[in-house]
């Protein structure tokens, strides 16, 4: 077994999901899930399929966030595994529907952060072992930090 890292290209640091599944159906299950939670949603989703002809299926309502959703799955080619990217909206506005869509099993990171994913390479294939979201800890918030992360929440409209 190998283990290297794949590095999420994100030029624009947008939100994204990075989840696995366990269904052809997932393309479409996300799809309905994003849109009827978020009426004119703007992301793009691929999914690594990992039996059959093994394609990297995709849908969206975005020709850059569907491009680059695809590039990224096809970096990470690993099972079951699918991505969305998003962007004039927030991974916490979609996570609990996506969660809910019967055949996804996990959720690796939902972020805006650098992210590196952890994967094993084995003859038969491809796996996650996990994620990298963002960077090490630099500190403990002050009362400046909590003045400053209160105020932003309420600035994006998430607390009052």
């Amino acid at each position: 077994m190998e283990i290297k890292t794949v590095k999420i290209e994100n030029p624009d640091n947008l939100n994204l999901i990075l989840g696995q599944s366990h269904f052809i159906k997932t393309v479409e299950d996300i799809y309905e899930a994003m849109v009827s939670t978020v009426p004119m949603a703007k992301f793009g989703l691929a999914f690594c399929e990992a039996s059959d002809v093994c394609l990297v299926r995709h849908t969206g309502t975005d020709a850059e966030m569907l491009e680059l959703a695809q590039k990224n799955a096809c970096a990470l080619s690993a099972g079951h595994s699918f991505i969305i990217f998003m962007k004039d909206m927030y991974p916490v506005n979609v996570l609990n529907a996506i969660k809910n869509v019967p055949e996804v099993c996990r959720i690796f990171c939902a972020t805006a952060n650098p992210v590196e994913v952890i994967i094993a390479e084995t003859k038969q294939g491809r796996g996650i072992l996990g994620v990298i979201d963002g960077f090490s800890s630099k500190g403990i918030e002050t009362e400046k930090d909590m003045n400053a992360r209160k105020d932003l929440l309420r600035t994006i409209g998430y607390k009052q």
